[in-house]
């Protein structure tokens, strides 16, 4: 953030600023967004949220918050991992398909680790987002 008001104090134009804030600033940050997924605490996003609401006033513009990029990455990756079937992942995705519709099953889960997993969360995503296409 630092740098990010150093370089709008010598008047850099906003496209540049959101370049650098893309590059380095959410580069960072949502590198590892896929991993947290639902393991991430209420207070951890809030306080990144602010963040990135900080980071676009300072760019200018309104950037996507932590949960839109989070599901977006999610979902992706998931798609992936469907479409990979040298992925170590691929077969317990699917044999998670259901028979009837393109829904994917979700697994069951007696502890809050599994809950919070990516497998779990990225599932969730995919049947809410009608089989991963986007609306």
């Amino acid at each position: 953030m630092y740098f990010l008001r150093r370089l709008r104090s010598f008047n850099i134009c906003s496209k540049l600023l959101q370049m650098f804030y893309q590059s380095v600033v959410a580069s960072v940050l949502f590198y590892t967004v896929v991993c947290w997924g639902g393991s991430i605490s209420k207070k951890d996003t809030s306080r990144l949220d602010k963040l990135i609401r900080r980071a676009g006033s300072v760019v200018g513009t309104k950037l996507d918050s932590l949960v839109t990029v989070a599901e977006s990455r999610t979902l992706d990756k998931l798609l992936d991992i469907m479409d990979n079937a040298s992925h170590p992942l691929h077969t317990v995705i699917s044999n998670q398909r259901s028979l009837f519709s393109e829904r994917l099953l979700l697994p069951k889960c007696r502890t809050n680790r599994l809950k919070n997993s990516f497998v779990h969360h990225a599932i969730t995503l995919y049947n809410s987002s009608q089989g991963g296409r986007r609306t």
